[in-house]
């Protein structure tokens, strides 16, 4: 059986239906993910990845022939792709837009005192937040000034100065 050459490149569906199915898609995945937390995220940004799941899937359609075309996979990426240059310079221009689409960092640890309520929030266990401060060389959290969770899932630690000893006056 040949391949049918023009029909690989002509659209088997109004490409404005495309672009209005992958925003929705796009959308959906992207309000779900910010609603459900990044807890499991790990260091890919949240958006990073939607983006990768989504044109993967869009692109496989595209070559194994679910689509009768290909431009309309093509399609599908391009709105994948358009969204997310769109929701990162208008996150990056628009400060209140960006604090809306992209989460706080949150503390974990404020003076060496763990904040379980923080914790709770984030569905990290004590144990998991000593696993990732052990990772970081800390063995006590006495010896943290600070621990964030950041916006892409990673935890972030600042420790305590050393003291100065104190010095007395030799004669």
């Amino acid at each position: 059986m040949s391949p049918d050459w023009p029909g690989m490149f002509t659209f088997s569906m109004s490409p404005v239906e495309i672009i209005v199915r992958g925003t929705i898609v796009y959308w959906f995945i992207f309000v779900l993910l910010r609603v459900a937390g990044r807890r499991d995220v790990g260091s890919f940004g949240m958006a990073d990845m939607l983006v990768l799941v989504l044109i993967a899937d869009a692109a496989q359609n595209a070559m194994a022939g679910e689509y009768k075309s290909i431009v309309d996979g093509l399609v599908l990426v391009s709105t994948i792709v358009g969204w997310t240059v769109v929701v990162d310079r208008v996150g990056y221009f628009f400060e209140p837009v960006g604090r809306l689409i992209s989460p706080s960092r949150v503390c974990l640890v404020h003076d060496g005192v763990i904040a379980r309520r923080n914790l709770r929030r984030e569905y990290i266990t004590v144990e998991e937040l000593m696993s990732e401060l052990r990772r970081k060389g800390i063995e006590d959290v006495g010896e943290v000034h600070r621990a964030y969770m950041e916006s892409d899932g990673d935890i972030s630690v600042l420790k305590r100065r050393a003291r100065p000893e104190s010095r007395t006056p030799t004669h």
